[in-house]
């Protein structure tokens, strides 16, 4: 069931942030393709990833209302971004912050969520606010152009419906993305995305 979608792939192989993407037009959303740093994190194999819904990693310890909120963010169609504790495949929990993000085709449709996980230090004190405010930092570097690319790419859109949009050329959106990404110091879609929902946007 992996899937043969080369933009999947392209988003979230590059990234060496713990990536996954689901399907929401298949039964129970599962998931279609992760990266091999998600594997690392988990624990688990590709075989025991592909084809499940993403709440595998829930457990005992795992807050209701945080998978909730995750939940509204699929049904709502929004960015969202929780810190939640998941488990590994060995039973050890561990805190997760966990972004999820629609993506649309050109014409609009829902078409896949882009997830992230980053493990959190044991220790770390209000690592929420720490990594906002280093998003917003960063964030703030860019020009009232890129921010505009930067929040219609985190809430789904393909470089052609931002240059609809904007009604600017898509060679131009891809230079302004281009930009946005050095500027944060993105190496992937998928760390831009990210960047863009721990800030906020």
């Amino acid at each position: 069931m992996r899937t043969s979608d080369p933009a999947v792939m392209e988003l979230i192989d590059s990234s060496p942030v713990a990536s996954v993407v689901s399907d929401p037009r298949l039964p129970d959303n599962p998931l279609i393709a992760c990266n091999q740093a998600f594997i690392d994190l988990t624990g688990y194999g590709e075989d025991e990833i592909i084809g499940r819904n993403c709440r595998f990693l829930a457990g005992p310890g795992t807050e209701p209302w945080l998978t909730e909120t995750i939940r509204d963010g699929v049904r709502e169609r929004k960015p969202v971004m929780v810190e939640i504790l998941n488990y590994k495949k060995d039973g050890t929990p561990f805190r997760n912050a966990v972004v999820v993000a629609p993506m649309f085709d050109d014409d609009g449709e829902l078409t896949y969520f882009f997830g992230s996980q980053v493990e959190l230090a044991e220790d770390a004190q209000g690592p929420s606010l720490t990594r906002r405010v280093r998003a917003t930092e960063k964030i703030k570097e860019l020009s009232k152009r890129q921010l505009e690319v930067l929040q219609m790419v985190a809430s789904g859109l393909r470089n052609k419906q931002i240059a609809w949009e904007l009604g600017l050329s898509e060679k131009t959106i891809k230079m302004h993305r281009g930009i946005a990404m050095e500027k944060l110091g993105a190496q992937s879609s998928a760390e831009m995305i990210r960047l863009a929902v721990e800030a906020g946007i």
